[in-house]
């Protein structure tokens, strides 16, 4: 069984649910960060759905600040997503951090 570190990044997240990250086929993923920054100079709130279900669901990022949205680790399997969605248009930067295993 092999182990890789990985990032998967998303710019300009809108209103549109964006997946920043599918896991893939005979693939075991860890998640060990999930990072989103507002790059405008307005407020925003922000999705976060793991798998279908929100892991944070309307999160306040202040003008052009950041949040870590994970504390701890969650475990996905294959076919499983991560998906972000913002309150404004081309308004956040996202960054998951995994450890998959295949």
């Amino acid at each position: 069984m092999a182990n890789t570190f990985l990032n998967y990044t998303s710019a300009s997240v809108g209103t549109s649910p964006v997946t920043t990250y599918t896991v893939g086929a005979s693939t075991t993923a860890v998640v060990i960060g999930l990072n989103i920054s507002n790059v405008t100079a307005s407020q925003i709130a922000v999705d976060v759905q793991v798998a279908g279900v929100y892991l944070v669901k309307g999160v306040p990022i202040p003008a052009n600040s950041a949040v870590s949205v994970l504390d701890g680790k969650i475990i996905l399997k294959t076919t499983n997503t991560v998906v972000i969605t913002s309150s404004a248009a081309t308004s956040a930067d996202v960054i998951v951090s995994v450890l998959e295993q295949t």
